[in-house]
């Protein structure tokens, strides 16, 4: 069985091995026990969009079942759709900066 509805692949599927490579570069130091870091704002982030992700998912299976009303499913879908556009905007964000930090003169 797999995790898509023919031709429209559902959302959480991806986002939670973005999650797990993102824990894998952290590696455990000093700011993923901190509370109030940005990398730890970040994971909460991502664990927020992978769970809305995860909720459409199981919206959309409870409609293939013929169990979950239409709007329920369009309003969860369209929630993931926008968590994941709004962590990808992030991440080009971040990378944008990124960059910039590196092409600066030392």
């Amino acid at each position: 069985m797999t995790n898509s509805i023919p031709g429209l692949p559902l959302a959480g599927a991806n986002t939670a091995g973005a999650l797990k490579a993102y824990q894998n570069i952290d590696g455990g130091g000093a700011a993923a026990t901190d509370t109030t870091g940005f990398s730890n704002m970040l994971n909460r982030a991502l664990q927020g969009a992978i769970d809305t992700g995860t909720q459409a998912d199981a919206q959309a299976t409870q409609a293939i079942a013929g169990h979950a009303d239409l709007t329920q499913v369009v309003t969860a879908v369209s929630r993931a759709e926008l968590a994941l556009q709004t962590t990808v905007a992030v991440r080009d964000r971040v990378l944008s900066a990124y960059q910039d930090i590196i092409k600066m003169p030392i």
